[in-house]
């Protein structure tokens, strides 16, 4: 793989062992917008890596330094997630200016990106995940179009489990209860709920918990989630 660098200086130092990857779309008008904010001093944003539409893969913040890409967050008891995780920005529109699906060349090149760190690092499938997944009342990236399946299919994430499903009968309260347990913030538990569906069943987002949602996170919940064949 051909990494660019483009350097940002917006970035501190970690105070944490790197354990996560987080995805995000740039949401911006174009590709140039954003890697101009993602450089600004005064933007205060930044991340290790932006995947162009075409492929091109830009390094902007070396991996062993925090890049400024979370925001306030949390996943699995972490809080500092920017000091736990590579931040990779894939460039699209996204939901405020015409969101679109992803290019082939542009998720092939996050894939071979996602496999690099993962193995680098030790990564676990669990561990990689999108900013709307950390920061469930916050961000909708990388979106319902994000083809998660496709890095599932390599191990790179979570696959939506699909056999020998079963519904356990939760109550709203118990569905929290086990959403909070898998890693999410469910502060808001709406949000984290359509968090939740966005990542696993992106179909029909509309914060109800039903017997698919819960089958679909009680599979997750066990050792083995199979599914995305």
């Amino acid at each position: 793989m051909t990494i660019v660098d483009t350097p940002s200086p917006n970035f501190d130092e970690r105070s944490l062992p790197i354990s996560m990857i987080v995805l995000h779309y740039t949401g911006m008008q174009d590709a140039e917008s954003a890697i101009a904010r993602l450089r600004d001093p005064e933007a205060k944003v930044s991340c290790h890596y932006l995947v162009a539409e075409d492929g091109t893969v830009l390094r902007m913040v070396a991996e062993e330094n925090r890049a400024w890409h979370a925001g306030k967050s949390h996943w699995r008891a972490i809080e500092d997630v920017n000091s736990a995780s590579i931040g990779i920005e894939i460039v699209n529109p996204g939901h405020d200016w015409g969101y679109r699906p992803f290019p082939d060349e542009q998720i092939a090149a996050v894939m071979e990106l996602v496999a690099n760190i993962q193995k680098r690092h030790g990564i676990t499938r669990g561990n990689i995940v999108g900013h709307s997944d950390i920061a469930p009342a916050r961000k909708r990236d990388p979106g319902e179009l994000f083809p998660w399946g496709a890095l599932a299919r390599r191990r790179l994430a979570l696959p939506r489990p699909t056999k020998n499903l079963m519904d356990p009968m939760w109550t709203e309260a118990g569905f929290c209860l086990a959403l909070e347990r898998f890693g999410y913030d469910v502060t808001d538990r709406m949000a984290a709920i359509m968090a939740f569906q966005r990542r696993f069943r992106p179909e029909l987002i509309d914060g109800e918990i039903d017997a698919e949602c819960r089958m679909i996170l009680l599979a997750l919940l066990l050792p083995r989630p199979q599914g995305d064949d």
